[in-house]
């Protein structure tokens, strides 16, 4: 579950950018643009999935692909084309392709161990 929030910056193949303060979530499998943010930068959904919230609820939602910058690196990721009312959300796979893990007791992200076998 996430309880820290770290600031970061989207960016749509446009080139458009808009800055963006994450919930760091642990639970979240995709990270999350509200939709102030993914349609200021233009982005287009390319697929839908079905995600299953925490009070087992299951919702359909548009993906789209993203450029994200944080001060910890940058990547290409999957994002969730939020909707009204939703957060933006940093969620693991964008946390393990910065290869970065969230320590939970100090708040905080650390690079991963990484191994090669």
């Amino acid at each position: 579950m996430g309880i820290t929030h770290i600031e970061g910056t989207a960016r749509g193949a446009t080139g458009k950018e808009e800055s963006v303060s994450f919930l760091v979530d642990s639970g979240a499998t995709y990270t999350l643009l509200p939709t102030d943010v993914w349609q200021s930068i233009e982005l287009e959904p390319t697929r839908e999935q079905t995600f299953t919230l925490t009070d087992g609820t299951r919702v359909q939602r548009s993906i789209a692909e993203c450029y994200l910058v944080l001060s910890q690196g940058e990547t290409h990721t999957p994002v969730i084309l939020g909707e009204p009312g939703d957060e933006a959300l940093l969620g693991v796979v964008t946390l393990e392709e910065l290869g970065l893990i969230f320590h939970p007791f100090s708040r905080t992200l650390h690079p991963m161990r990484m191994m090669l076998v």
